[in-house]
């Protein structure tokens, strides 16, 4: 095999927990129900709804908050499409099991 092909096996076994990795710092980064609270609004649950997000923006006439609550959204934005790029990438793992 050559070098370029080794690499390339490692890359697919390496790219789901990459992708997950980033995924879960995102989900970290997102504090949409910390946000909440602070504006004494009541959650039932850690993970609110983007459409509760989107809702309290549209709503909202606090600059400063509907930043941090567009900040949040967009985290929770990339947070789940790194979590899409983790499922993509099993199956090119799986491909690169077999491959060698």
């Amino acid at each position: 095999m050559s070098v370029f092909s080794e690499n390339l096996i490692i890359a697919f076994f390496v790219a789901p927990l990459f992708f997950f990795i980033i995924a879960v710092a995102f989900r970290l980064l997102d504090n949409s129900s910390l946000l909440f609270l602070q504006k004494e609004i009541l959650v039932t649950s850690s993970n609110v709804s983007m459409k509760c997000i989107k809702n309290e923006i549209q709503l909202t006439e606090d600059l400063t908050f509907r930043k941090k609550l567009r900040l949040a959204l967009i985290y929770r934005k990339l947070h789940r499409s790194f979590l899409i790029l983790t499922f993509l990438s099993l199956p090119l793992m799986m491909f690169g099991y077999y491959l060698m």
